[in-house]
């Protein structure tokens, strides 16, 4: 940038000394004139004078005085145009300055170094500032810069004072007319303007410069941000002394404080890794310092300063340094976080795998309507194997009646998909027999393709079971019939033991009464007492045996434990069959529900043992599990039976009074391997599940 020299006459040169040398010349033809008028009357005085040695006096003084003066206004003639040319050459001068000082690209200004004042702006520093040199005409060149800077201006200004003839620059922002601010650097040199001492500054705008500096820190910032968001930090390798250097961010990746400036280390201090893992790195330094090696990239172990086991990744590629040696540069990154993430991901993908493999269902992945992918069972559905399916069209998957709807299904949006219900259409095998299938329909990206994944669940098995239920429903139906006709007929068999037995006794009794209230004699009065008396009495056993076979009373007064083991030894005690009881005492005492329930499963079930399963042994166990259930189990050494074969309506009205009170009943037997009852019970009676299930 040009400048202007310094000092420098920006003010017009002073005309002074040329107006002294024109009085000067002024004066001196002046005094020729005098002079010459004064010998000329002095001429005509002469002829007056009587002494020739006076004439000869004045003669020669007339002469001195007329050549002095002649001189005289020759030298100030020469003074005049010497004084002349300098005028000419200094506003010659100073009309180049200020050409110079306005057509300058660089923008200047000149103050008054007493009062602070501007006295002058270039164009440059117009468009610089903003306002124009009218306007900064007068103004303190403190109102150029921020408020909170004028302080530091000002003692620049005192030093400047203090020191007016030293050249001095300073760093600022300058406050422009906008209102806006811009960084620029201020250089100041002295000079008279207008016969004043004054400072001409330059005005060096320094924003792009300082924006340079400030996007470079931000981009190093920026830069160490993303080296500490990625975990990664520059390394360099001397592969002969086997030492390493560390960056700041390298450092931290190991749990290092920060140093003012990296340090060589040795490589096995540095990187504290395991024996095998340090000697091959060595080895690959080694055969990375040698001339046409591949770039180091492997992945290390490294157990960091604060005790953490990291994966650290090292790149890195030989430099050379001179003719005959290099050195090893690269980053050392911590991608323990993606490697573990990569495990994860594998052992998510093997399971994954695992799942589909084992899963019951029938998994197929569709890209354009072809097969890319089908796990076991799905091919075993189709009766085929998984290469041979790989490729095919859905249209030879699926029943041609049934197509149309499948394709709708599967081109539906997800949200609808996670909506409706599975579709049902029928499934074509490779021999051509088809089958029923539910098929769900899902969104995945499989081999970098969005596709479509289709879960096909068999129905076979589902719908045999839905006729053998409906075919249960229907024999548990006939089988609830007949228990209400059994039901009937027993109430019939015992109003008719009321009737034919119970009343013809107590109408007996009458009798024998009324005849003892009018027998005289008094042994046949006894008697007829003692008639009536076995007559009661009989009455009184078969009432209660009729009771006990519709509820002991053992059960209500003593618990379930005491009536178990009263009614297992009512039904055995004429019985061959050996029984054996283990009954353990209740930590406390069911609800009435629960053991009228448990009481009659075990009748049942020592009943049917005595009468149909031909037994030499059976066992009763009741016992408290750590659940808070009660257990009950009856087993017999008898000829046992089909388990899928027909069954009777002793074993349904068992299940239905477990049901009942939220229990759960297993009968295990086979034909020739006897039979086991086995009936958990809670303690507390609660609703069946259908009932909970509100159906």
């Amino acid at each position: 940038m040009e400048t202007v020299p310094s000092p420098a006459p920006l003010s017009p040169p002073p005309a002074a000394a040329l107006e002294a040398s024109r009085r000067s010349l002024r004066w001196c033809t002046l005094f020729l004139l005098a002079l010459l008028l004064g010998c000329g009357a002095w001429g005509l005085a002469i002829p007056a004078l009587s002494s020739s040695k006076a004439l000869s006096i004045a003669v020669v003084c007339l002469a001195t005085l007329a050549l002095a003066g002649l001189l005289l206004v020759l030298h100030a003639r020469r003074r005049l145009a010497e004084a002349q040319t300098e005028q000419a050459r200094l506003e010659s001068g100073y009309h180049d300055y200020r050409q110079r000082f306005h057509s300058n690209a660089g923008a200047m200004l000149i103050y008054d170094i007493g009062s602070l004042q501007i006295l002058d702006a270039n164009p440059a520093a117009e468009a610089l500032l903003g306002w124009s040199a009218e306007e900064l005409s007068g103004v303190s060149i403190q109102r150029l810069v921020p408020p909170e800077r004028e302080e530091a201006l000002g003692q620049h200004m005192v030093d400047v004072q203090q020191q007016p003839g030293k050249r001095a620059h300073l760093l600022i922002e300058l406050l422009l007319r906008d209102g806006s601010r811009r960084a620029a650097e201020l250089w100041g040199n002295p000079l008279t303007f207008r016969g004043r001492p004054a400072r001409l500054v330059n005005l060096v705008d320094r924003a792009e410069e300082a924006a340079t500096r400030h996007q470079l820190r931000t981009a190093l910032d920026r830069i160490r941000e993303a080296q500490s968001i990625a975990a990664i930090g520059a390394v360099e390798i001397d592969p002969h002394n086997r030492r390493i250097r560390l960056s700041n961010e390298a450092g931290h990746l190991l749990a290092r404080r920060s140093a003012p400036a990296p340090l060589w280390q040795p490589l096995r201090e540095a990187l504290p890794l395991g024996e095998r893992q340090a000697d091959e790195l060595q080895q690959r330094i080694a055969a990375l310092a040698g001339a046409g090696a591949t770039p180091l990239d492997m992945l290390l172990q490294v157990r960091a300063m604060d005790g953490r086991l990291l994966t650290l990744h090292l790149r890195a590629r030989a430099v050379p340094a001179d003719a005959q040696t290099a050195t090893i540069q690269g980053t050392l990154q911590d991608v323990s976080e993606r490697e573990q993430s990569r495990q994860l991901l594998r052992e998510r993908e093997e399971q994954f795998r695992e799942l589909v493999r084992v899963l019951p269902d029938g998994v197929v992945i569709l890209s354009d309507e072809h097969v890319l992918y089908i796990n076991p069972v799905g091919a075993e559905q189709f009766g085929s194997t998984a290469e041979q399916l790989t490729g095919t069209h859905l249209q030879s998957l699926i029943a041609s009646e049934d197509l149309p709807r499948v394709r709708d299904y599967l081109n539906l949006p997800r949200r609808y998909l996670d909506r409706l219900p599975p579709l049902v259409p029928h499934i074509q095998r490779q021999d051509g027999s088809r089958f029923l299938a539910a098929l769900s329909v899902g969104e995945l990206r499989y081999g970098g393709r969005d596709c479509r994944l289709l879960v096909i669940r068999d129905l076979t098995e589902l719908e045999s079971s839905r006729v053998a239920l409906e075919t249960g429903n229907r024999e548990l139906q006939a089988m609830a019939a007949r228990l209400f006709s059994v039901q009937e007929d027993e109430r019939r068999a015992i109003s008719r033991d009321l009737h034919d037995d119970i009343g013809q006794s107590i109408t007996a009794i009458k009798l024998a009464a009324h005849a003892a209230m009018h027998e005289t004699d008094t042994a046949h009065r006894n008697e007829d007492i003692g008639q009536i008396i076995e007559l009661v009495d009989s009455t009184v056993t078969r009432l209660r045996n009729l009771s006990m076979l519709l509820r002991p009373p053992q059960l209500d007064a003593l618990g379930l434990e005491a009536a178990l083991s009263w009614q297992a030894g009512q039904l055995f005690r004429a019985s061959p069959v050996e029984l054996l009881l283990e009954i353990e005492a209740l930590s406390q005492r069911p609800d009435n529900a629960i053991e009228q329930a448990c009481f009659r499963i075990a009748q049942e079930s020592l009943t049917n043992s005595l009468r149909h399963a031909r037994a030499s042994q059976v066992r009763l166990r009741l016992a408290e599990t750590g659940e808070g259930q009660l257990h009950l189990t009856v087993v017999d050494d008898g000829e046992g039976f089909d388990p899928d074969g027909p069954r009777g309506l002793g074993l349904i009205v068992m299940r239905e009074r477990a049901q009942s009170v939220g229990g759960r009943l297993e009968i295990i037997t086979a034909p020739g391997e006897g039979t086991c009852i086995d009936l958990h019970l809670p303690l507390r009676a609660s609703p069946p599940p259908e009932t909970t299930a509100g159906h």
